[in-house]
């Protein structure tokens, strides 16, 4: 197999924690969560929204070009931060470059409005149909980039972001591509969406008026599922090779999908993470790994198994760990890649990020070698391990 390192050469992204590498780490050092309320499935919900100097900028992308009125909040949030990243890493429209970006829903709020709309007028919309298939959010971004190279979207729920980490080093190490542009977007602060996560019930029905931790992701003991939605997207420039302008190097990944026993069912050590792990870890030392952004999404079953595989992998000699959900929601299909930019952020500052209510680990090393996980419904676990330049 091609052992070749690829080099991270840029990040960008815009999500609750801001839309610049300095506001979003100043964000995860403030110990405060991103939560606010929005009337939202017939009730005030807690939920993790864009700022308004980033929704200012997403408004501003939408006005850059007349086609991009009639588009959902997902791609326009994904134009923002493609847009970031491509010019931090010095590509122009001369350069081949691939495009995979995903979301687990998609254009959600587009085709709530659009479907509300034809049952009201029994008629559809001229561009209902093409603003809201899933492949748009990849041929805007292609579109607005002005790029010759493949352009990929896809759908593999939470895990969909790293999947397209997978998809981009996969590509690039066979050769057919020198570049690859990879990340997720998501956009479901939408009603229909926050009622089928409390069908689920998996939404956290904390009042976060009167307790200071709506989301308990990372607590272990939780009595209730917490999980809260938040929205945003991140993207990263991926190059075949050791490059100068590397900010981290991918040096292992890996994926795996577990039987499943019905459709949102996990097993009690969450075997896919365990694989998923394994294989991204391949020949590492386990005591290089310093530590593990976990995909923990608030939920009891969710956070604990992956916990069970983790020690299940490492044993009694735990890297440090810590997960953003408490702090800025889960963000299905953007999730994974907000994570990665939390394990470059901990490496860049050699400072690692607690969760506030979870015990204190010890954090003595140097943060060199950062694995990331996630997963999504159906168990499609993945595992990307980066290492600083």
């Amino acid at each position: 197999m091609n052992t070749q390192k690829i080099s991270i050469t840029a990040f960008s992204s815009i999500s609750p924690l801001g839309n610049n590498t300095d506001a979003v780490w100043k964000k995860y050092v403030d110990n405060q969560h991103c939560f606010s309320k929005q009337f939202l499935d017939q009730q005030e919900t807690s939920v993790a929204a864009l700022d308004q100097e980033s929704k200012q900028i997403v408004a501003e992308v939408r006005e850059s070009d007349i086609k991009y009125k009639f588009l959902d909040d997902s791609v326009l949030f994904a134009l923002t931060a493609s847009r970031k990243a491509v010019e931090q890493a010095g590509w122009s429209s001369n350069d081949v470059f691939g495009i995979n970006i995903g979301s687990s829903r998609g254009a959600t709020d587009l085709f709530e409005k659009h479907y509300k709309e034809y049952l009201d007028s029994g008629k559809a919309q001229t561009l209902a149909s093409p603003t809201t298939t899933l492949g748009n959010i990849s041929s805007w971004i292609a579109h607005d980039l002005q790029s010759v190279g493949p352009e990929i979207s896809h759908s593999i729920t939470c895990s969909t972001a790293l999947h397209a980490v997978l998809n981009g080093v996969a590509w690039l190490k066979s050769g057919m591509a020198d570049k690859f542009l990879v990340g997720g977007s998501e956009a479901p602060l939408t009603d229909f969406t926050i009622a089928q996560m409390r069908a689920l019930k998996i939404y956290s029905r904390i009042d976060q008026e009167k307790e200071l931790w709506p989301n308990l992701a990372f607590d272990f003991e939780k009595t209730q599922n917490t999980m809260i939605l938040g929205e945003g997207a991140a993207v990263c420039c991926l190059e075949a090779g050791e490059k100068e302008n590397a900010i981290a190097y991918i040096t292992g990944v890996g994926y795996a999908t577990e039987i499943l026993e019905h459709n949102i069912s996990i097993s009690a050590e969450a075997d896919c993470f365990q694989k998923s792990m394994k294989m991204a870890l391949k020949d590492e030392s386990l005591e290089d790994i310093d530590a593990i952004v976990m995909h923990a999404p608030g939920t009891i079953k969710g956070d604990l198994t992956e916990l069970r595989a983790i020690e299940k992998v490492f044993g009694e000699n735990l890297p440090l760990l810590t997960t953003n959900k408490w702090k800025i929601g889960h963000t299905f299909g953007a999730s994974g890649i907000l994570s990665l930019e939390l394990a470059l952020l901990m490496m860049k500052n050699n400072t690692f990020i607690e969760v506030p209510f979870s015990a204190k680990q010890n954090h003595t090393k140097t943060i060199k070698k950062v694995l990331i996980n996630a997963v999504g419904f159906g168990g499609n676990a993945v595992s990307i391990l980066i290492e600083k330049a």
